[in-house]
């Protein structure tokens, strides 16, 4: 599951899911297990995942989840995160899939930017920011199409070159269905800035059919790129407007790597209701 990002409308209360959004969502999740807790209703999943967003658009520690609001404990939110990232509910699909069938993806070009988060303690995909004093910290690595709608995301340890999650995140990117003819996933073009300056994956680009627009070091008047690139940091800049990504305070990665792949379902969601 992935500023001013609103489930439905936009409106004062962020975390309340729409029917619209819902009715995306819940044939996407899996059978609720058995009740935890004997003599207890279990808390509908609709709910949690209003707790859920509560959480990542406040960036609220999960034990101050407010009970009034009717979503239950944070720890029953937590456990529904997690069970739900690890069935991998595939909602960003779904997303992608509308807007394919619509038009609206742009497969001419790619762009790819990361930007690095603070830490607040150790735990896997961190390590020592070279932007940061060495602190603890990860990164964020975003794949867009040309008009910056999101198609993957991943996130690594803040000491990771970017280059190197280069063929990742574009392995990441699914299937997209929706028009007539074959799936697509691979781009025309890859746009990228001078962190990824490496002749071994344009190479790597080229064997697979996409062709590397990447700024090289040492041009002293500027690549020109950023007429383009300008839509994966507008993206980034969405992601870290939910404050639960500003600083990864989760020291499991799979936690905040289900945040981060909800924040970017929310901003898919944004340009699918662009199409009513």
């Amino acid at each position: 599951m992935a500023v001013g990002l609103f489930v439905g409308k936009r409106q004062s209360r962020p975390w309340i899911v729409s029917d619209e959004l819902w009715s995306l969502i819940e044939p996407l999740l899996p059978s609720p297990g058995p009740n935890l807790m004997e003599g207890r209703l279990r808390v509908p999943d609709r709910q949690a995942l209003g707790g859920i967003l509560f959480v990542l658009h406040t960036g609220i520690q999960w034990e101050y989840l407010p009970q009034e609001l009717g979503f239950g404990s944070g720890m029953t939110c937590w456990r529904r995160l997690a069970a739900w990232n690890e069935a991998g509910v595939e909602l960003h699909l779904v997303l992608l899939k509308k807007l394919r069938a619509a038009g609206k993806l742009d497969w001419s070009r790619a762009v790819i930017d990361s930007s690095h988060v603070r830490a607040a303690r150790h735990g896997p995909k961190g390590g020592p920011s070279p932007v940061d004093r060495a602190r603890p910290g990860s990164r964020h690595h975003v794949l867009t199409d040309g008009q910056g709608i999101p198609l993957a995301v991943s996130l690594t340890g803040g000491n990771r070159n970017d280059v190197t999650q280069l063929l990742q995140l574009l392995d990441k990117v699914p299937t997209v269905a929706g028009v007539v003819g074959r799936p697509r996933r691979r781009p025309d073009a890859l746009l990228a800035d001078r962190g990824y300056d490496h002749d071994k994956y344009r190479r790597l680009l080229w064997q697979r059919g996409i062709r590397p627009v990447i700024a090289e070091r040492g041009v002293e008047n500027g690549s020109g790129l950023g007429v383009f690139r300008w839509v994966v940091e507008r993206t980034i800049a969405w992601l870290h407007g939910f404050r639960r990504l500003r600083i990864r305070w989760e020291r499991r990665d799979d936690i905040h790597e289900a945040f981060l792949g909800l924040a970017t379902c929310l901003i898919t969601h944004r340009h699918v209701q662009r199409l009513r």
